[in-house]
């Protein structure tokens, strides 16, 4: 319909495809428009066609860190919040290496309880 609300979409990454695929469904049952993508390189090109305006990303992953993906979608979509997720320790020379590239992402604990999830999203207009 042409006067529906545009949804906050959200890209979530993590190579843990039951957990990309779980916040998915919760996010968009909640309102959010949220796709999946299983790894940092699948995020930039999912991040290019689906514009998100946020960027949920595990950090530490195979392949490209979800710090590094989150740089790079910053360089194409630079008004989308990028949000960090992780439960690993490695994470903080991780961040410490992006802001020394000029970058700052929020950062949230893995795990975290939807509810949680939710309250850092904000809940979508309706």
């Amino acid at each position: 319909m042409p006067n529906e609300p545009k949804r906050v979409r959200v890209l979530i990454v993590d190579d843990e495809e039951m957990i990309a695929d779980t916040l998915a469904r919760i996010l968009n049952a909640s309102g959010f428009e949220a796709r999946a993508a299983f790894s940092g390189e699948q995020a930039i090109p999912s991040a290019s066609e689906f514009e998100p305006d946020i960027l949920l990303t595990d950090v530490i992953m195979r392949g490209m860190s979800g710090i590094d993906a989150g740089i790079a979608v910053s360089k194409i979509l630079p008004l989308c919040r990028i949000i960090l997720f992780s439960g690993q320790a490695a994470t903080a020379d991780l961040q410490v290496r992006a802001k020394a590239q000029g970058y700052s992402f929020e950062l949230i604990a893995k795990p975290i309880h939807p509810q949680e999830l939710l309250k850092v999203l904000g809940a979508p207009k309706s």
